[in-house]
């Protein structure tokens, strides 16, 4: 029996968002200052995340599927520790890595740079980057552009060298949110493969991916998510087939 990597037990996610015309706005602030009054605004309440609860084993790649807002992201940010839930608790056997090591990158440095950047933010030693350095830029497969600032970079690029830093470490356990949507057929492939490495290395993935390709080629459970709630978890296909005839009985619908 696989140790349990990742317990969620009755986790609940509030946030808060502030409404208002004209709030943040140059037109807005304008308005304001003339006046002498504040502007109008309205704090909205979401209620991303609803009593959820689930374990993750080693080896186990989770894929998570379901509409915009379905809390899917939201999730992963508490796995992560980045999201306090309001309510449940969510115990991890380490830290969970959130790929996209994209907020410690800066696009106005070169990729080479970025990589140092990338891992020292994951807590890797000077002398460990420099081992990996090869290994990352060869799996970017981004060339020459690796000494050109990362702001040149198309979409996929940044998209294969944000991978390619986060998954050149072995990880307990790595979240992957929308991160490979960009990338290219060939990309994809490399990218899968390197999943299911890290996954059979003892670790634990969750992926949210923009198409089910990537969930049924690369995960053993899926679930899906629906208003902040689980609908269903389980093996992959079977979550994948209901979910799918979910969403064209709303089409007809």
């Amino acid at each position: 029996m696989s140790k349990p990597t990742v317990v969620i037990d009755d986790v609940h996610i509030h946030y808060r968002v502030v409404l208002g015309a004209g709030i943040g706005s140059a037109a807005g602030a304008l308005r304001s200052l003339v006046s002498g009054k504040k502007p109008s605004q309205v704090v909205k309440q979401v209620h991303a995340v609803r009593g959820v609860s689930m374990v993750a084993y080693e080896g186990d790649v989770v894929g998570l599927v379901g509409r915009n807002g379905s809390g899917k992201s939201s999730l992963l940010r508490s796995i992560a520790g980045l999201q306090k839930p309001s309510q449940g608790d969510v115990y991890t056997s380490s830290q969970a890595s959130l790929l996209g090591v994209g907020a410690a990158l800066n696009k106005s440095i070169t990729g080479n740079r970025n990589i140092t950047l990338g891992g020292l933010a994951m807590g890797m030693s000077r002398d460990e980057i420099e081992e990996l350095r090869p290994q990352i830029i060869d799996f970017a497969d981004i060339g020459e552009f690796i000494d050109l600032p990362m702001g040149t970079y198309s979409s996929g690029m940044q998209a294969r060298l944000r991978f390619a830093i986060a998954a050149a470490r072995q990880h307990e356990i790595l979240l992957v949110d929308e991160a490979l949507s960009t990338g290219d057929t060939e990309f994809r492939r490399r990218s899968q493969a390197k999943i299911r490495e890290l996954a059979s290395d003892a670790g634990t993935v969750f992926l949210v991916a923009h198409g089910h390709n990537m969930i049924r080629e690369v995960c053993n459970r899926a679930v899906w998510m629906d208003k902040g709630v689980i609908r269903l978890q389980g093996e992959t296909q079977e979550v994948l087939d209901a979910y799918e005839a979910d969403m064209e009985a709303k089409k007809k619908a």
